[in-house]
């Protein structure tokens, strides 16, 4: 078995703007409330093996067990996002699911096959990974750790989202 047996975290679905959006959502589908974080910072991005830049915004909401984010690319330099979208079209891009050793696992794939889209780190120290499964699944597969700030901030989003009364329904976030 080539991934772990694991629940989904998180869905992403790639829009051309997250703001938007997370209005849209919360009022079509009671999603939310929304947290914002504009041009995420990465301290390391490497897009299928060579460096990049990934100028990138998310909004991270809650729907029911799993995560909602609503990203976007600021620009149409090649990345997992344009790998599978245009700029302006909307759809799921990811899954996402926590995994005990992020290393491991991503050494344990590439002897599997499944191509490694991006193995990147945020500013504030938080590794990720997205597996190229969009011939297999039509959407990629997101994988990072679920510990330290990464799961506190999981659990954030989740208990702001119980009893939600849907008001102010994106909030933004300075990192």
């Amino acid at each position: 078995m080539m991934f772990p047996s694991v629940n989904a975290v998180q869905i992403a679905y790639h829009v051309p703007d997250p703001e938007r959006a997370a209005h849209e959502f919360a009022g079509k589908f009671g999603w939310g409330p929304f947290y914002y974080f504009e041009h995420i910072a990465l301290a390391r991005c490497l897009y299928r093996g060579e460096t990049a830049t990934f100028d990138h915004s998310s909004a991270y909401g809650q729907a029911g067990d799993l995560m909602i984010e609503l990203i976007t690319q600021h620009d149409d330099m090649p990345s997992i996002l344009r790998d599978l979208y245009p700029k302006n079209a909307v759809g799921i891009h990811h899954v996402a699911h926590f995994v005990a050793d992020l290393g491991a696992t991503l050494l344990r794939l590439q002897v599997a096959g499944p191509h490694v889209a991006l193995d990147a780190c945020t500013a504030t120290g938080t590794r990720f990974a997205m597996i190229d499964t969009s011939r297999e699944l039509g959407h990629m597969i997101e994988l990072y750790e679920g510990t330290g700030e990464l799961l506190k901030f999981y659990r954030y989003v989740r208990r702001a989202a119980e009893g939600w009364d849907g008001s102010e329904p994106l909030r933004r976030i300075k990192v």
